[in-house]
């Protein structure tokens, strides 16, 4: 037996469109329609198309992660969050680096917004630890953090927990260790993610979709070797074979 079913396999793909504008991130979209992946709506194409992104992926059925990594003073946040809350999201991220009481106050936007009436449903908050481009030196030399990569991302992991997140995004390699320390619930989303054969592109902490998966993540998170295919309905099939097999 797979150790996933298909769907299953399907529901932990986030499918990062990484596209200019709308038509080009819609028409991507439209040919991965009834694969029961998640959208993610990052800074590219939400500065170039607004708010409307959201609600066209909503509309033909997507769930959506808009990757906006907010990190400001928490009385901006909480605004942000309401705002994001009312688009109909169902997760949204915040920076770890933010602290314990800016990751509260988008919490306490999303309540906010839901209490209000102004939602319907109330997305799930996940913070950034670190991004899988930094490497070790990056972390030590350029940000200025001593010490392992693996315990600034926990660090940050616990921080998250603490202020009422969800969970985190984190490269595949520190799965593992954020489980251990914030419970297996605390829910993982990976960028990282690179099917068997393909490029590495300017990530430094990466993994294959089937060791992400045996590494016990939630979420894997994949744009270019989807999104530069020529197939790319074709290519997020093969990435699902590849999870799925014995």
């Amino acid at each position: 037996m797979p150790i996933l079913t298909l769907k299953e396999a399907a529901n932990k793909i986030m499918v990062a469109l990484d596209k200019p504008d709308a038509a080009a991130a819609l028409a991507l979209a439209e040919q991965l329609q009834g694969r029961d992946c998640w959208m993610k709506v990052g800074m590219e194409l939400f500065y170039a198309a607004g708010p409307s992104i959201v609600r066209d992926l909503k509309s033909r059925g997507f769930r959506v992660f808009l990757d906006l990594k907010m990190h400001d003073i928490p009385n901006t946040v909480r605004g942000g969050a309401r705002s994001i809350t009312r688009l109909g999201v169902d997760l949204f991220n915040v920076h770890g680096a933010g602290g314990v009481a800016m990751m509260y106050a988008a919490a306490e936007g999303v309540r906010e917004a839901v209490e209000a009436g102004d939602a319907q449903h109330a997305p799930l908050v996940i913070a950034v630890t670190q991004l899988t481009s930094t490497s070790q030196i990056v972390l030590n030399k350029e940000i200025g953090i001593t010490g392992q990569l693996e315990d600034a991302v926990v660090h940050y992991a616990r921080l998250s927990r603490e202020a009422g997140l969800q969970g985190v995004v984190a490269s595949p390699l520190e799965v593992a260790a954020i489980k251990a320390a914030c419970g297996t619930g605390f829910i993982t989303v990976t960028p990282g993610i690179r099917p068997r054969g393909a490029d590495v592109g300017d990530q430094s902490r990466i993994t294959t979709p089937r060791d992400a998966v045996d590494g016990g993540t939630d979420y894997l998170v994949i744009g270019r070797p989807i999104t530069a295919s020529h197939n790319p309905a074709e290519a997020l099939d093969n990435i699902l074979k590849e999870m799925i097999e014995q």
